[in-house]
Parts: C-alpha cells; sequence; structure tokens
C-alpha cells in the first residue's frame, strides 16, 4: 500500500480537492468534532500530503506545530520545503506510532485524527488501543471513515469489493471503548458534483486505495460500465462520512 501511495504522491492533492469548498469544510468538521485549541498538541496520523492539517492549522493557527505522520516520504514531500508555518513532517507509520517506535516531539497528544486509513491497519484494536495511550488527559481521537456501503458511482465490483474490506464503524467505536475512551459515533455528508469525464480519469488514476486491487483490464472495463450508467456530464452523489470519537478522561486511573 506504500508502493501505491509513493506513485500517487505527485498528483494526490488534484484528485481530492473535488471543488474548492470540500478541504475547508471537511477540515473544519474534524476541528470542530476534536473540539481543537490554540494551545492544542495535535497529530494528523496517515496525512499524507497534508491536505486537511494544511486548514486545520490556517483556520487553528496552533502554537505548537500540527504533526503529519505518515510512512511514505512522497506524501509528505507534498507539504513543500520547508514545509509551511505550524506543520511538521514525521515519517512513520499508526503502528509504529502506537507502539512508541516512533519519535514525536510531544509526549502527549491533545488532538489525533485519522481520515480515511483506519482500514489500512491490520491489527486495529491493538493500534487504536496504542493510539489512545498517546492521549493526554482530556485528549481526543478522531477516525474519519466512510461508512460500511457507500453511493458512490463506481463500477459494481468494486462497490461490492469495498463493502468486504471495509471496516463497520461500530467495531472501530468499540476499540476505543475498550481502549478506555469515552466513545460517540456521528455522520456528517456533503454534497459532491464532479465533471464525469474528471471522476472517471480519478478511477483510472486509482484515486482510493481500494482500486488498486483491480488489474488495469478490470479497471479499464469498470470504467466503460460506469460511462455506460452514467451518461450524464456531471456526477452528483453525497459523500457521507463516520466521525467515531473517543476522549479520555481529564485524569487517567
Amino acid at each position: 500500500m506504500r508502493g501505491h501511495y509513493d506513485g500517487l504522491a505527485a498528483e494526490y492533492d488534484e484528485h481530492w480537492i473535488y471543488e474548492p469548498g470540500y478541504v475547508p469544510w471537511m477540515s473544519g468538521q474534524i476541528a470542530g468534532a476534536l473540539r481543537l485549541g490554540p494551545a492544542d498538541r495535535i497529530a494528523d496520523i496517515g496525512s499524507g500530503t497534508g491536505l486537511f492539517a494544511k486548514e486545520v492549522a490556517r483556520q487553528l493557527r496552533p502554537s505548537h506545530p500540527i504533526l503529519c505522520v505518515d510512512p511514505s516520504e512522497a506524501m509528505l514531500s507534498g507539504l513543500g520545503a520547508p514545509p509551511p508555518p505550524g506543520l511538521s513532517p514525521v515519517v512513520a507509520s499508526a503502528e509504529e506510532v502506537a507502539e512508541g517506535r516512533a519519535r514525536l516531539p510531544y509526549e502527549e497528544l491533545d488532538g489525533m485524527w485519522l481520515k480515511e486509513s483506519v482500514h489500512h491497519v491490520a491489527d486495529q484494536a491493538r493500534t487504536l488501543h496504542g493510539l489512545a495511550d498517546r492521549l493526554a488527559p482530556g485528549g481526543r481521537l478522531l477516525i474519519v471513515m466512510l461508512p460500511a456501503t457507500i453511493r458512490y458511482p463506481l463500477f459494481k465490483a468494486a462497490l461490492t469489493r469495498f463493502e468486504e474490506l471495509q471496516p463497520d464503524p461500530t467495531v472501530i467505536e468499540a476499540h476505543l471503548h475498550r481502549a478506555g475512551l469515552v466513545t460517540r459515533t456521528s455522520h456528517v455528508e456533503h454534497e459532491l458534483r464532479i465533471d464525469r469525464d474528471r471522476y472517471l480519469g480519478m478511477v483510472r488514476a486509482r484515486y482510493m486505495s481500494l482500486l488498486s486491487t483491480f488489474t488495469d483490464s478490470e479497471l479499464e472495463e469498470g470504467v466503460e460500465e460506469m460511462r455506460a450508467a452514467h451518461p450524464e456530464p456531471v456526477l452528483v452523489f453525497p459523500d457521507r462520512f463516520a466521525f467515531v470519537l473517543g476522549r479520555r478522561a481529564e485524569e487517567r486511573a
């Protein structure tokens, strides 16, 4: 999977900026759910190019740089050299952070989020427990993930495989609860409007990691299926996310 993102790094932001308001909207939702403040010590785990961390930093103006944690150096290079003020890259995986094998500049974190990356974690229960242990008293951990089913205009085989591979948000919440956090799950939704040909190009480029599980010929067949099913020039569909939030008690037991 690291190879998938290394190859996608150069054009990653182009695929994820669906429309001008999408990144500010999602970043605001993340900051609001975590109740982030300027003095918080914050980490974006699986940050990629820092697309959302950049916007959170712009909105929040943190006094401590937001840690952009990702195992792909190619993705983190998208932050720029040097990175923008308010951001600090860390080459590490979620597992390395959870197990204490990644050296972070903050001993504890007040806010942490994983956006659409928890499905890449092999042992989710263990890793989320380890991440929860990195929280300061009162610290918050947010998992932003797609629900168990989606209404994207993808080809049938891709939607079926998504449902086979995508973890259930209720299971993720249970992991956080067993890690000692007070938990809740909510949902946010944003209507997407994307030029059809642009979206077909995004699918060909495997903008979702799910699409990397298909061969070139399978993907091309899928694109033709989508083209036949969606003759309209602009695709309109809901982008719905589960926000699974865990909060550590103000005082450790």
